[in-house]
């Protein structure tokens, strides 16, 4: 069992945004959230403590948006995650992992390179105010990822008989969400089917008759107000996007909990890589699409052209939350995949090798079958 840590919180987040330290009625060790248990639990010695009433208060209260504007126009607000945290920064996939309790790293949890190295920045990271805590435990994920790779079919033996679950991770990463208001003005080409029957003759030159689609183009216009709630951007660059987005969406609008360093502790958080400003302009483009969707299909008739959309928005609000994901990271040959599992759903993606031999035995045991079953037709 190990020592239990001091009593003292080493990392201090400023007091209006976080929850105060709970700490272990036993042995004064700070406690962490479990997963499994679903509650606040000492690493030391096991000891499992519910919050108190006024941090369950503080923790049910109400999740602030923050103004965009004002955040952009005034960047050194609302930052700092207090000076005892240890920050890495992977030299090959480029993740920055913040570790709260005392911690150090040996090897990225992103990507499994020893190349570590600590990392400082100048400016402090704006402070996460809320999170999505862990639901689904490492048994759990355990489970799913070895159904997930003995399906792997085409995957080589070697891959499928690997202890892959030994390197999970539990890790926070950094979300944004926007909320706005827009208003649009459309104007379009609104098109309307119309048919008339000719006569054509055929390959065998007799006269027959077919339905000849027309289109009949009128000008349209209208317009939209539409309220974008918690569209989210990631901040990450550890984890492959094309799995973030299999294992998406994460409930933002309706679970999250305040920041409490009890959370955290215990698991890696990766601070955002992609800033509030671009996470902006990233949103910004994202609305944009889904504006001139939206005014799409208020075009009357069955189909447009030539959609124009002037749209303005309004109230821009923001949150940055940490989002909880399981993390497997290996390198087969040499690639390196990912499995990821979402820490609240428990919705799965990964990548994995393909064994060419048998690909191609399964083509011509494939090829085999066609031959000999048209070989029985004739």
């Amino acid at each position: 069992m190990n020592s239990p840590p001091p009593a003292t919180d080493p990392f201090a987040p400023p007091p209006t945004s976080m929850v105060a330290k709970h700490v272990c009625p036993e042995c004064g060790g700070n406690l962490e959230w479990n997963a499994k248990a679903q509650s606040l639990k000492c690493p030391y010695c096991g000891t499992v403590v519910p919050w108190t009433e006024e941090q369950q208060k503080q923790l049910d209260g109400e999740i602030v948006e923050q103004d965009l504007a004002a955040a952009l126009a005034n960047p050194a607000s609302g930052r700092g995650w207090g000076e005892a945290r240890r920050e890495y920064q992977c030299q090959n996939c480029r993740a920055i992992s913040v570790f709260v309790d005392g911690r150090v790293a040996s090897r990225c949890d992103f990507c499994g390179s020893p190349a570590i190295q600590a990392h400082e920045e100048r400016n402090d990271a704006i402070t996460p105010q809320s999170l999505l805590p862990f639901k689904i435990s490492d048994g759990q994920v355990r489970d799913l990822i070895r159904k997930w790779y003995g399906s792997r079919w085409f995957a080589p033996n070697k891959f499928k008989n690997a202890a892959l679950t030994d390197t999970l991770k539990g890790i926070y990463l950094p979300y944004w969400t926007f909320d706005a208001h827009v208003q649009a003005q459309w104007r379009a080409d609104a098109g309307f089917y119309y048919y008339t029957t000719e006569q054509y003759r055929d390959a065998n030159g007799n006269i027959s008759t077919r339905q000849v689609r027309h289109v009949r183009w009128e000008p349209a216009s209208g317009s939209l107000q539409h309220f974008f709630d918690d569209e989210l951007v990631a901040g990450t660059v550890g984890v492959h996007q094309g799995l973030l987005q299999k294992v998406e969406p994460f409930p933002t609008r309706t679970d999250l909990k305040p920041y409490s360093p009890e959370f955290v502790r215990g698991w890696t958080v990766e601070r955002y890589q992609v800033d509030l400003n671009r996470a902006a302009t990233i949103n910004e483009g994202d609305m944009d699409q889904q504006v001139q969707a939206l005014c799409a299909r208020q075009v009357p008739g069955d189909t447009y052209r030539n959609l124009q959309v002037q749209r303005q928005y309004q109230g821009r609000s923001f949150k940055h939350v940490l989002v909880p994901v399981w993390l497997v990271g290996y390198t087969y040959g040499s690639k390196s995949y990912q499995i990821l599992a979402n820490g609240y759903t428990g919705q799965l993606a990964g990548e994995q090798p393909y064994s060419w031999v048998k690909i191609l035995f399964t083509a011509l045991a494939v090829l085999l079958v066609l031959v000999l079953l048209m070989a029985a037709s004739r």
